[in-house]
C-alpha cells in the first residue's frame, strides 16, 4: 500500500525558474471528491493517470496511482469530472536530495503558484529555498480537489 507524505507551500517569487527543468502541462479532474476519498483522472503531457487518495491526516494520506490510456483519461475529464478542470504546468526543481514540484496554475486558478515536496517521513529534514513562502499543507483551500470546486480567482 502507498502512502503520500507531502508538504505544500506558496511561492514568493520566480527565482526558482533558474533551476527548473522543463515543465509538463497537466489537466486533471475529480470523478469523486469526498472528505474520505478522491478519485482523479489526469493528463500529464501525453500520459493518462488515475489516482485514488484517502483522507488527509496532517501531511499524510493513502495514495494509489495507475497509468491509463491517455484517450481514457481525456474521456473521463470530458464526461465524468464532477467539478471544474484543474489546469497547470508542473516544473521539477532539484534541490539537494529532493525534487520540488512547482505548479503554475492556469485557467480559473491563474496566478496561483504552489511548491510541493514529497517526503519519506513526516519529520524528514529538507532545504528551504529562498523562493519558498508560507506553508499551506494544512489549508484545505489549496487541495487541488477544492481548487476545482472553488478556484483561486474567486476567493
Amino acid at each position: 500500500m502507498a502512502t503520500e507524505i507531502e508538504r505544500k507551500f506558496l511561492v514568493r517569487d520566480d527565482s526558482w525558474r533558474q533551476q527548473a527543468a522543463p515543465g509538463v502541462r497537466l489537466m486533471q479532474g475529480y470523478l469523486a471528491a469526498t472528505p474520505a476519498v478522491t478519485v482523479r483522472a489526469r493528463l500529464a503531457g501525453e500520459r493518462g493517470v488515475l489516482t485514488i487518495k484517502g483522507a488527509t491526516r496532517g501531511i499524510r494520506r493513502r495514495e494509489f496511482e495507475y497509468p491509463i490510456p491517455a484517450v481514457d483519461a481525456k474521456a473521463m475529464l470530458d464526461e465524468l469530472a464532477a467539478t471544474g478542470i484543474i489546469e497547470k504546468t508542473r516544473y521539477p526543481v532539484r534541490l539537494g536530495p529532493h525534487t520540488w514540484e512547482l505548479d503554475v496554475f492556469a485557467g480559473d486558478n491563474a496566478g496561483l503558484v504552489v511548491a510541493e515536496l514529497e517526503l519519506s517521513g513526516e519529520d524528514e529534514p529538507f532545504e528551504r529555498p529562498s523562493w519558498l513562502g508560507a506553508e499551506v499543507s494544512d489549508d484545505p483551500r489549496y487541495y487541488n480537489a477544492n481548487l476545482a470546486r472553488h478556484p483561486f480567482t474567486q476567493w
